[in-house]
Parts: C-alpha cells; sequence; structure tokens
C-alpha cells in the first residue's frame, strides 16, 4: 500500500518543517539550483548546479534536478522553455515524483530556480509541491546537516497532467497591452533592466503596462527567506485585484518567484508568460518602454 506524502498548507515551508519531515514516506526534496560558469573563452553560461551538489553538500535524501536540459524543452530556440508533458513526465519519475508524493524544492540562490521547478510540477498537474522558504542558504547558515555526494532516486511513474491555463503566449500578452485581455503584467527583472538602463537583450525595457516586482526584492538579503506578507502585498498591491496576473521576466524564471509570491498572497489566477522577453524583444513591432525606476 503506497501512502501520500506529508500534507502541505502553503506554497512554502519552513526549514523547521522540512527538518521534522525528513525521511518521511513519499517525501521528495529537490534541489533545482542553477549556477553561473564562465568558459575559458570568457563567456558566461547558465549550467546545472550538480557540481555543488556533489561536493559542497545538500539537504540529506536530496535529489538533483536538471533544470537546463531535463526540465526545459530542448528543441526550443528559447533557453528554459517548458518541457512536453511527455518529457517532464519521463524527468520527474526519474527523481522518483508520483502523484502520490509530496515535493519539496529548493535551490542555492535566492528561489527562483526553485520557484520555476514548482511551477512546472504544478502545471503538470502536482499540487502537493512547495518551496523551502530560504533555500539552502538558510538551511545551513541554522547549521542543520547536510550531505555530500550523489543521491540515487529510486525511479517512478510520474502521469502529468497538463494546465493549460497556468500558462500564456505572446498572442495572449499582445492582447493585454492592447487592451482586448482583461489581465495586469507583471515584471520580475531587476529594476535597472525594467527601466532599460541595463540588460543583455538587443531591445531593453519592459512591456508596457507592467508592474516592476523583482524576484531578488521578494526576499530578506540575510536569510533569503521571503518577506513578511505585508511587504509582498506592497509590492503586488497594483495588481491583487485583478482578475487574472500574467508574470514574465527574461526566460520565465524569475517570474517563477512573482507567481509564487502571488500565489502565497491568495491569487488565484496567475500564468506566466514562457517566451518573455526573450521571445517579446525579439519581435522589431513589439512595444517596449522605458522608464527610471528607484534603486
Amino acid at each position: 500500500m503506497t501512502f501520500p506524502g506529508p500534507l502541505l498548507v502553503s506554497p512554502v515551508v519552513s526549514t523547521q518543517w522540512l527538518a521534522d519531515h525528513l525521511g518521511s514516506d513519499n517525501l521528495i526534496i529537490i534541489d533545482a539550483s542553477v549556477v553561473s560558469a564562465q568558459s575559458p573563452d570568457g563567456t558566461t553560461s547558465l549550467v546545472p548546479g550538480l557540481d555543488a551538489f556533489e561536493k559542497a553538500g545538500h539537504v540529506p535524501g536530496a535529489v538533483f534536478a536538471d533544470l537546463v536540459s531535463k526540465f526545459s524543452d530542448p528543441e526550443s530556440d528559447l533557453a528554459f522553455t517548458k518541457p512536453s508533458a511527455e518529457q517532464f513526465a519521463r524527468a520527474a519519475g526519474e527523481l522518483g515524483v508520483s502523484s502520490e508524493s509530496t515535493v519539496i524544492v529548493y535551490d542555492t540562490s535566492v528561489g527562483q530556480w526553485a520557484a520555476r521547478l514548482w511551477w512546472l510540477l504544478r502545471a503538470f498537474g502536482l499540487d502537493s509541491v512547495a518551496v523551502l522558504d530560504g533555500g539552502f542558504s538558510k538551511w545551513t547558515a541554522e547549521s542543520r546537516e547536510t550531505v555530500l555526494g550523489q543521491s540515487a532516486p529510486e525511479p517512478s511513474q510520474f502521469e502529468a497532467k497538463p494546465r493549460p491555463e497556468l500558462w500564456v503566449d505572446k498572442a495572449f500578452v499582445e492582447g493585454v497591452v492592447a487592451g482586448v485581455e482583461d489581465a495586469a503584467l507583471v515584471c520580475g527583472l531587476p529594476p535597472q533592466e525594467f527601466s532599460g538602463e541595463a540588460g543583455s537583450r538587443a531591445r531593453l525595457g519592459h512591456i508596457p503596462g507592467s508592474v516592476s516586482a523583482p524576484a531578488g526584492r521578494l526576499v530578506d538579503r540575510e536569510t533569503n527567506a521571503l518577506l513578511p506578507e505585508a511587504a509582498l502585498r506592497a509590492t503586488f498591491t497594483p495588481v491583487l485585484s485583478e482578475p487574472r496576473v500574467i508574470a514574465y521576466c527574461a526566460a520565465g524564471i524569475a517570474a517563477a518567484s512573482d507567481a509564487l509570491a502571488l500565489t502565497l498572497l491568495g491569487h488565484k489566477n496567475v500564468a506566466i508568460y514562457d517566451g518573455s522577453l526573450n521571445e517579446w524583444a525579439f519581435d522589431a513591432s513589439a512595444p517596449l518602454a522605458t522608464t527610471t525606476v528607484t534603486a
């Protein structure tokens, strides 16, 4: 007989909650870290954080998820595009995730990678999934146990049940900008990228009408834990009463942090524009706005 994993009552769990539930039946802990790496020619790219997982340590019992290739569409021209249902089911099953699992995701950054996998799991039908508040940084700062090396998950069968309403495409966002779709836009990019003062894309700025909600500003800078509810609510006040909120960034990663915060605040109709600015800015006819944002 298979028993379900521990009950979740929030999209985030504390380090104490996780410590109390280590070793529980059907609890799957996943490190979803992605890190920057410099190649010999001096270019920087994003790679799976597996090396640090093995050599710097991880939460006991955790397995590692490769968001760069296994949990992204390798056929897409855009980085980190959501995978097909078949690919996602295969990748999740390899980590031991099933429909009876309770999944806790964390990363070694400010939570955006964990939020991305949290969103993907929900988008393919798993409700019992949460992000570890503060991630690995908070876990280690509290001197909690870590282990080295690889973890060998026991493969499982994951049945993907896509929820297309959790995503929107470029055409829908064009409708929002044109005023024919009733939704608000939230951008998770850093302030200077939102304003158009910085960035690596050929065309800079944000989609007109967007509210700035930088993913890095949603967490406490010392602990990496999400800010108190009142502070989060202040950031998202302009959109909380909107019937639908669309989060975007450069590649749909920081957008997941915004989606997590909005879900935590109780908004029931949030979606991510997966192509985000990497797709939008590539179209020379797609409008972009620039402005000055207080640092």
